[in-house]
């Protein structure tokens, strides 16, 4: 892994190889009120490594056969029972949970989180960030999760705190996210990366998922794009720019204001505005809702090169347990369970 290049003057994230995901639509940095310092002038090249036998995971293997489907993990904080049920509600009907990494609010390490998923039946790709974290603790969780056998680790530098979470505590960044990725690589864990097709510098991005890949990457899980075309030209030019990965995409799920606005409030994240307030003023918002998310699904699965998708977001404002059985009913229609 390069460690001896310097973090970009001016990040707040001390990204190497940026630019992170949440640049604003304006070119502004997340954190800051400056402009991103990575719009102007690219990262550093990620040198090529040697080819090493790729980690086994069975997402990845099944994908080899038909589309699969991944579930965001969304369960009250620092509540084992949450976890249980609402695992136990999406495995039935999803090939993996993807347990993310909030910065609004704390919640136990991830290594505790994947043995409850796993106690509850569930087959787990889970997010590490760079935020709390420095490189010692990281490599500690990363030997954490391959011990417990995750199916694999999302690697992202991470957003930045929420206001008022933990004040005064810093935010380390010690690493970013592609340098993470080339450490959970050299775990042996099977590695995805995310990355915002329409934020700034857009032009920049298709080459960063091959930066990425180089880094160890075997995965790249997409942020909510406007439209498919968009997603479809985006894997196009990571493609032209020599990635050769797999995708999974984003289907933004929601069912209500409250989870439809937490989306589209979110930095990096793009959705069909005009498509969310058809569904709000449904009559039905939850049919409208689950019935969007299906067609999303289905159009991305269109898309060549996209051999799944990632069903994301709250789901419903009534809760995490609802929140479960909105998206579980979004995978069964697309495995053809309903």
């Amino acid at each position: 892994m390069p460690d001896l290049q310097l973090p970009r003057l001016g990040c707040p994230k001390r990204m190497v190889f940026g630019p992170c995901g949440g640049v604003r639509g304006d070119g502004r940095c997340e954190v800051a009120e400056h402009e991103c310092v990575f719009l102007d002038e690219p990262a550093p090249h990620w040198p090529e490594r040697p080819v090493a036998p790729a980690a086994t995971s069975a997402l990845l293997a099944a994908a080899d056969t038909g589309p699969v489907v991944l579930a965001d993990l969304t369960t009250a904080p620092f509540d084992a029972g949450s976890v249980r049920r609402v695992v136990e509600v999406l495995a039935p009907v999803c090939d993996a949970v993807l347990a993310g990494e909030h910065a609004n609010r704390p919640d136990v390490p991830p290594t505790m989180l994947a043995a409850r998923v796993h106690d509850a039946g569930g087959r787990l790709w889970t997010t590490l960030a760079c935020r709390d974290r420095n490189r010692v603790v990281l490599e500690q969780e990363l030997a954490g999760l391959a011990a417990l056998g995750v199916d694999g680790v999302l690697c992202v530098t991470g957003d930045a705190r929420g206001p008022g979470v933990a004040a005064g505590a810093t935010q380390v960044f010690d690493l970013d996210g592609p340098r993470l990725a080339a450490l959970a690589a050299a775990t042996g864990l099977p590695v995805a990366v995310p990355e915002s097709p329409e934020a700034p510098p857009v032009a920049a991005r298709p080459a960063r998922v091959a930066a990425k890949q180089r880094a160890g990457a075997q995965l790249c899980v997409l942020n909510h794009v406007s439209s498919p075309a968009r997603v479809a030209e985006f894997v196009a030019a990571a493609r032209a720019a020599g990635a050769t990965l797999p995708f999974l995409a984003g289907v933004a799920v929601y069912t209500d204001e409250r989870s439809a606005r937490v989306l589209q409030r979110f930095p990096g994240l793009h959705l069909d505005d005009e498509r969310v307030e058809q569904v709000l003023a449904a009559p039905d918002p939850r049919a409208a809702g689950i019935a969007a998310a299906v067609e999303e699904a289905r159009a991305l699965l269109a898309v060549e090169g996209v051999v799944g998708v990632n069903l994301s977001g709250m789901g419903s404002g009534r809760g995490e347990d609802d929140g479960a059985r909105i998206k579980a009913a979004v995978a069964t229609e697309l495995r053809g369970m309903a």
